[in-house]
């Protein structure tokens, strides 16, 4: 089947490509970018389709995600999460390994390799765990990991608070030419904290989480990097001190790099007023100052992607008191939608923002996606950039409903996301 994509608007970071022009699919490869394509609509294995001049880029890399299975799959499942990756543009993303059991061994990485092909919506590259069911003593069998597929590896949500076990596990990953993925929080100073430390928080009578937690944490690990020469990610930066601690490591040639997730550069600790439960993050939201840094290093490229941090919780998990609640929010359909919001607001280029929603978390994790290069998967997304809506989370693909953003204002809308060739998701149908 081949298949010409006319009349739109053509958009490549890791070209700088932006025109109108079409693109051609044959046999779910892209077999050519160019502003003019012409093909014989009388055989029978050709479609064309007018994208009307809407946005056609790269399928979406989203690069920290949670599914729940195995273990939870009443909140999420491979199905459901592949359902709700398609319908916010994403063809890749990186399951993360806090299921339950632990993705630390070989098996439940194959199992999961498994389900994801089964469904066979999206890419699908899980990670595996740092350290043995995520309790941060033990480091799990690098080599026969990253031999069986793991992406890179993580202990997902949790921090490693041992220094002895990071620099292992950055000497260790290095030997493999993997990543170390840390959530940077010092997990002393967090434990009974579920707010962003400040007036928000003291007005409301909550414990707070003070933003040195998160750079407290990222300055030791910058430290072990320069001893080992490890290659390191930082996950979901949610502070300025920590933007500016990367900054600075990368001014020094160090081997970082960090991403950051919707709600850290959307909203602020004033979101979670009134006890609002499915704004209770990790990290937390942070102060108005934070937030602008946050778009700052965006911007200017201290901060290298951004990821959904899906975090898919049951109602039971989250209509409770709020210092009672789960932390975390759900965030695959919304991902591009919400960082929409920088360009309209004209803090970022359109080509920049699509950078860190593709290639750059691609080349993080060293996968071959996030480009319209000739001969590569035809992995799209199409979008309506100016489409006028509001978030609505009962219209979600996705098992759970815990979204930090519900009936926010939103413009831009997928119109289409492209899978190997084959439309995956039809905002029309």
């Amino acid at each position: 089947m081949t298949t010409l994509y006319n009349n739109a608007r053509l958009l490549d970071p890791a070209s700088g490509l932006d025109m109108i022009g079409a693109l051609v699919v044959h046999e779910g490869k892209i077999a050519k970018v160019s502003n003019k394509v012409f093909v014989d609509s009388s055989r029978v294995d050709s479609d064309i389709i007018d994208c009307g001049e809407r946005c056609l880029a790269p399928g979406l890399v989203d690069m920290r995600a949670q599914v729940r299975e195995p273990g939870n799959e009443h909140i999420e499942n491979m199905s459901s999460a592949q359902k709700a990756a398609v319908a916010g543009g994403i063809t890749t993303f990186a399951p993360l390994p806090n299921t339950n059991p632990v993705i630390d061994d070989v098996s439940l990485l194959e199992f999961v390799q498994r389900r994801a092909l089964e469904i066979g919506l999206a890419n699908v590259h899980p990670y595996a765990a740092i350290t043995k069911g995520l309790r941060g003593h033990e480091i799990t069998e690098f080599g026969m990991l990253a031999d069986s597929g793991a992406v890179a590896f993580t202990d997902g949500k949790h921090s490693v608070a041992n220094s002895l076990v990071m620099r292992r596990a950055l000497s260790y990953a290095s030997m493999f030419k993997r990543t170390i993925v840390q959530h940077p929080e010092d997990p002393y100073l967090a434990s009974k904290g579920s707010a962003n430390e400040g007036q928000t928080a003291t007005r409301l009578g909550l414990s707070g989480i003070p933003s040195a937690a998160e750079v407290i944490m990222l300055e030791r690990d910058l430290r072990l990097v320069e001893l080992t020469g490890g290659n390191y990610h930082a996950a979901h930066l949610s502070t300025a001190a920590a933007v500016e601690a990367i900054r600075q490591a990368k001014k020094r040639g160090l081997p970082v790099t960090c991403e950051t997730a919707p709600p850290y550069f959307a909203l602020n600790e004033d979101a979670i007023i009134g006890y609002r439960t499915f704004a209770r993050l990790s990290p937390p939201l942070r102060s108005e100052q934070d937030r602008l840094a946050v778009v700052a290093g965006l911007a200017d490229g201290t901060i290298d992607a951004i990821a959904s941090d899906h975090d898919p919780h049951d109602p039971d998990r989250k209509n409770v008191p709020f210092s009672q609640a789960a932390p975390g929010g759900i965030g695959l359909e919304t991902l591009l939608t919400i960082s929409l919001e920088l360009v309209h607001t004209k803090a970022m280029k359109l080509i920049d923002l699509l950078q860190r929603l593709t290639v750059a978390p691609a080349r993080i994790l060293g996968l071959p996606y996030g480009t319209l290069k000739v001969g590569g998967d035809a992995d799209l997304v199409i979008f309506d950039l100016n489409r006028i809506g509001k978030v609505a989370p009962e219209r979600f693909a996705s098992k759970s409903r815990n979204t930090p953003f519900d009936k926010r204002p939103i413009e831009g809308r997928v119109w289409r996301t492209v899978y190997r060739g084959n439309v995956v998701y039809d905002v029309e149908k």
